[in-house]
């Protein structure tokens, strides 16, 4: 019975959805002839006197103290004081369980009347498909006219990603660090051997050798000389130090998306990078078991153990408290672990990607009659400390200034802490701490790290943020790459797989066949439609 009542639940959900995505272009557009480029706040109603409602969504994350609710907190009461009373707004805000966001947020653009002001959603293909089908406000002008100093916040390359067929119809928020891999070696190792650093991908090969044959941290013959997990964090970095210089056109091309990330799978140099791959696992250099590790669960043990001596990761991940650096101190007291940055390319640079300077895309939908006083909204955040105030708190309660950082303050009091139980979903406009400039963002998240790690942790942001790779942008949706891109990239996994576990003279076959494969099932509708999507661009 429990089987099929989920079944008939995820079909009735599946009803809904397809239901609401039917209905999106119509109900949003409904109200559409009212609206004054696309709206009906033209005379921004409250400023004038009489007394309007602004609806703003807000993500429910279910984890609201005691005393409080999603929509009645400290902050959602900070807003109405500092911007909705001054401005004869009342400022409703509309919850959404963050897990069902896009589904919950499909149901409410269909409705039309009962839509937020504000909306938003992390996942560009929503707000590509929203805009395509004429479900959004148009907001240049607006911008232009009411928002000059959220204009300023977000800059231009922010903006950008919130256009679609030249026309802005998103404005996404600005991420704070943009840098997203660094790698990692033990230091401990290098210096029981006498090694130095290494600063290229070749010496990389000459110490994990030297790691395999001297079992510097004597570990009984389980050295892993190169942690490697099947997750971006590990692969990206030693894949794309591969890539061979190539011309605009071909990068707007030859890259595929496959979910939110760039792969370079038909890029020159990505078979090179497989072949590497293929011959440091061969020589027994890499984690054997890597191809079950999609969560890095295994990776993150082996390092933890002591085992691992050099592993790419998400560029702050090992120094978080109780993390994995904290765990081998505990296990081997004298460790340490160094950020490097080691993988490179053929010019003598360390390339890897970099983050979209996006977070959500913050919307309104074309039938809300508030767009003006939304805007306003939007720029009253980005304006004076604000934005400050909604991230932080009070100073002297809840952090203290050092170097021009707010610093959490680690004895602060329940009351302080609950009142910040929602700051990082309250602050729309932002993703991650803003402080003014990308230095004193990257010290902020310096100083969230355990004191004794801050030395390495702003080295492995610093790591993050070098020769970096820009994703690919076009100004519409590429549609084969939301059509194939889940199944591409399990299609991408098994290339990696196969292509690293098989016998050297087996390479080449078993690289054909299994690319051969990946173009006939999406990857090649996807090389079509980019090409003609960078030629349409181009003109």
């Amino acid at each position: 019975m429990e089987k099929a009542s989920k079944g008939k639940k995820k079909t009735l959900a599946l009803a809904a959805l397809t239901l609401a995505s039917t209905m999106l272009f119509s109900a949003c557009s409904s109200n559409g002839n009212a609206n004054v480029n696309g709206n009906s706040a033209g005379k921004g109603d409250g400023a004038a006197g009489k007394p309007v409602t602004l609806k703003v969504e807000v993500f429910d994350r279910g984890n609201a103290p005691a005393g409080s609710t999603i929509t009645d907190n400290y902050l959602t009461k900070f807003v109405q004081d500092n911007f909705g009373t001054p401005n004869n707004i009342n400022v409703e805000f509309v919850p959404i369980p963050r897990s069902e966001e896009v589904q919950k947020l499909n149901v409410l653009m269909a409705s039309g009347s009962d839509v937020p002001d504000i909306v938003f959603t992390y996942d560009s293909g929503t707000f590509y498909r929203y805009a395509q089908q004429g479900g959004l406000t148009e907001l240049g002008a607006l911008l232009d006219e009411h928002g000059p100093n959220l204009k300023k916040f977000l800059g231009e390359e922010t903006i950008a990603y919130g256009q679609y067929e030249g026309k802005q119809y998103a404005l996404p928020a600005r991420r704070a660090h943009l840098g997203k891999y660094s790698s990692f070696i033990r230091q401990d190792w290098l210096d029981k051997l006498g090694l130095p650093v290494p600063t290229t991908t070749e010496e990389l090969y000459t110490t994990l050798k030297a790691f395999k044959e001297k079992d510097p941290g004597e570990t009984g013959g389980k050295v892993i000389p190169l942690g490697m997990a099947l997750a971006p964090a590990q692969y990206e970095p030693l894949i794309w130090s591969f890539i061979q210089p190539h011309s605009e056109e071909e990068r707007y091309t030859l890259t595929q998306q496959l979910g939110s990330r760039d792969y370079p799978t038909l890029l020159p140099g990505f078979k090179d990078a497989l072949q590497f791959m293929n011959k440091v696992y061969n020589e027994g250099l890499m984690s054997a078991d890597f191809s079950l590790d999609e969560d890095k669960k295994k990776l993150n043990e082996d390092a933890a153990n002591g085992l691992v001596g050099f592993f790419s990761e998400d560029d702050m991940n090992p120094f978080y408290a109780d993390g994995l650096y904290a765990t081998l101190q505990k296990n081997i007291p004298d460790a340490k672990l160094s950020a490097v940055d080691v993988y490179s390319n053929s010019e003598g640079k360390h390339p890897k990607p970099e983050y979209a300077p996006v977070g959500l895309y913050l919307m309104i939908p074309k039938s809300s009659e508030r767009a003006v006083e939304a805007i306003k909204y939007l720029d009253w955040m980005a304006s004076g400390d604000n934005l400050l105030y909604i991230q932080n708190g009070v100073e002297g309660e809840n952090y203290t200034l050092q170097n021009g950082i707010p610093v959490m303050k680690a004895d602060a009091t329940e009351e302080a802490k609950n009142r910040l139980f929602n700051a990082g979903d309250m602050g729309l406009i932002s993703n991650g701490k803003q402080l003014g400039d990308t230095e004193k963002n990257v010290e902020a998240y310096v100083y969230g790290m355990p004191e004794a790690f801050h030395e390495e942790t702003r080295r492995a942001l610093t790591v993050s943020r070098s020769d970096t790779i820009k994703p690919v942008r076009f100004d519409r949706p590429i549609e084969a790459q939301g059509k194939y891109g889940t199944g591409l990239l399990d299609k991408f996994h098994e290339i990696i797989v196969k292509t690293t576990m098989v016998k050297p003279d087996q390479f080449e076959a078993t690289y054909e066949a299994a690319m051969k494969d990946y173009m006939a099932n999406g990857g090649q509708a996807i090389l079509d439609e980019r090409k003609e999507a960078y030629a349409a661009m181009s003109k």
